[in-house]
């Protein structure tokens, strides 16, 4: 037998459903009033935009909240516990960092990194990139531009993918001048977000997957996966590759380099073959818990922001430890302070194990050094070398992405404490080939206790380096520009 509804139930639930209906009505109602917005600002456009169009000025009268946001990238303001927008000397910080690049063009120069609106100016400025008399001088490929700037896909289209890759690095300094920008990220005339470099592209082929199927929720991290990414210069024409055809772990990767025989450079002292890690944020963001639930990149580092009853994504690219209120707090119900010590935990606990694997693999490196001036022979160094690599690789892919310890804190302290074990696995095969050479004691160590001292122990001259990167930066780089601006190349001011 059916039981009926009581009066007073049949009122609430239809007083529930009114209220129900209610709410969903406010929602489409906010949906319609946002798509008009929306199709107001792109029927109203004062500038029609054809094609690509790498200066960013040119976007700012039909966007000028996105606009403003994004020159706020320039701030250097802002400091957590680990990392910032404020460039810190990390050489200085950790000198046995230049042992463990030692012959490598990183250990001459190495900062923290700063926002967007620096992007053209630091890879101008840093020692890396040596001190180019010339187009065709330098030691760096013109591959390092790639992720610094909207001319990069406009000078791809102008002379082609490999033409712009085999080159070097001094050969675009007039073409390369606005910093990254609107269209890295959005197609110029409808403002979609886009895929502008080839190489993810690529990379997705070579897996059988189909970017242009990618959801608008992914794409907000996909657009930011075309340079946040691990990824190494393949061949003589140095052409920009993303490792990911084997899986997207540190072991996949690790199995693809080692399968092809690659290596970004023989070490100075250890002469091990090591792998140079990049910034594989984005897929080290993706084995965190944030990515796996959905979560994504302009979620946490371009939250959206309410400005005169206009909501809109902030373009200030930034941690999102600088605004807690509206990046964690959104989810999370803690307050900002508990969220903010939940994060530093796990980057202390990151932290720890990171100094043990520096401390022991410098020592490696030195050792092994010591091991070959000892008469070790190829065959007696082969299995060091490939712990070392090993180690090193573990270390570098751990420590070169931004805010890996929280993006996935678990799985980065097991890169790390692996990482320490074949270093230490390392130390203990040397002192194996040491005693087959007659030496038994302890290995000598330098003192390389400030930056100054370990370039000094590797061979660096560093006051003739900086000299010639002065007299570049105040001879070539001028030219730059004048040659960028008469040629209409950065907006006028």
């Amino acid at each position: 037998m059916e039981k009926k509804l009581k009066s007073w139930q049949g009122w609430l639930l239809f007083g529930g459903s009114m209220v129900i209906v209610f709410v969903l009505g406010l929602c489409v109602s906010a949906l319609m009033e946002r798509r008009a917005e929306l199709a107001s600002v792109f029927n109203n456009r004062r500038t029609v935009i054809e094609g690509i169009e790498a200066r960013n000025e040119v976007f700012k009268d039909d966007f000028p909240r996105e606009y403003q946001t994004w020159t706020e990238t320039a701030k250097t303001d802002f400091r957590t516990e680990f990392n910032g927008n404020i460039a810190v000397d990390v050489l200085e910080q950790r000198p046995e960092m230049v042992i463990l690049w030692a012959g490598y063009a990183f250990s001459k120069d190495y900062s923290t990194p700063r926002g967007h609106m620096h992007a053209i100016e630091d890879v101008t400025m840093t020692l890396r990139t040596g001190s180019p008399a010339t187009a065709t001088d330098g030691p760096q490929p013109s591959t390092c531009w790639t992720c610094k700037s909207p001319d990069v896909p406009r000078m791809m289209e102008a002379i082609g993918v490999d033409a712009f890759y085999n080159n070097k690095w001094g050969a675009f300094g007039e073409e390369i001048v606005n910093p990254i920008g609107c269209a890295d990220c959005h197609e110029p005339k409808n403002m979609n977000l886009h895929i502008s470099r080839p190489a993810l592209i690529e990379a997705f082929e070579r897996q059988g997957k189909d970017i242009t199927k990618a959801t608008p929720q992914e794409m907000r991290s996909l657009v930011c996966a075309q340079c946040h990414v691990e990824y190494y210069f393949k061949g003589d024409g140095k052409y920009l590759t993303f490792p990911w055809d084997k899986g997207f772990n540190i072991e996949d990767m690790e199995a693809y380099y080692d399968e092809s025989g690659y290596c970004d450079y023989i070490h100075q002292l250890s002469r091990a073959p090591i792998l140079k890690a990049q910034h594989p944020d984005f897929e080290i963001s993706q084995m965190g818990i944030h990515g796996q639930r959905g979560v994504s990149c302009a979620d946490c580092h371009m939250p959206y922001k309410s400005e005169g009853g206009v909501k809109f994504s902030d373009h200030h690219i930034q941690s999102p430890l600088a605004m807690i209120d509206r990046t964690c707090q959104t989810c999370h119900r803690e307050t900002e302070e508990v969220l903010r010590q939940n994060v530093y935990e796990r980057q202390r606990k990151a932290n720890e194990i990171r100094n043990r694997l520096e401390h022991e693999l410098a020592k490696a490196h030195i050792e092994a050094k010591f091991a070959w001036d000892k008469g070790a022979t190829d065959g007696q160094m082969k299995d060091v070398l490939a712990l070392i690599r090993q180690a090193q690789w573990r270390w570098d892919f751990a420590v070169a992405s931004h805010g890996a310890a929280f993006h996935a804190p678990q799985e980065t302290q097991r890169i790390l404490s692996h990482g320490l074990d074949r270093a230490m696995q390392a130390r203990l095969a040397i002192s194996k080939v040491l005693a087959k050479n007659g030496f038994t004691g302890d290995v000598p160590m330098p003192d390389i206790s400030t930056k100054d001292k370990a370039q000094k122990y590797i061979g660096l001259d560093m006051d003739a380096e900086k000299a010639a990167k002065d007299k570049f930066l105040k001879t070539t780089v001028p030219a730059w520009l004048e040659k960028a601006k008469a040629n209409n190349r950065l907006a006028q001011k």
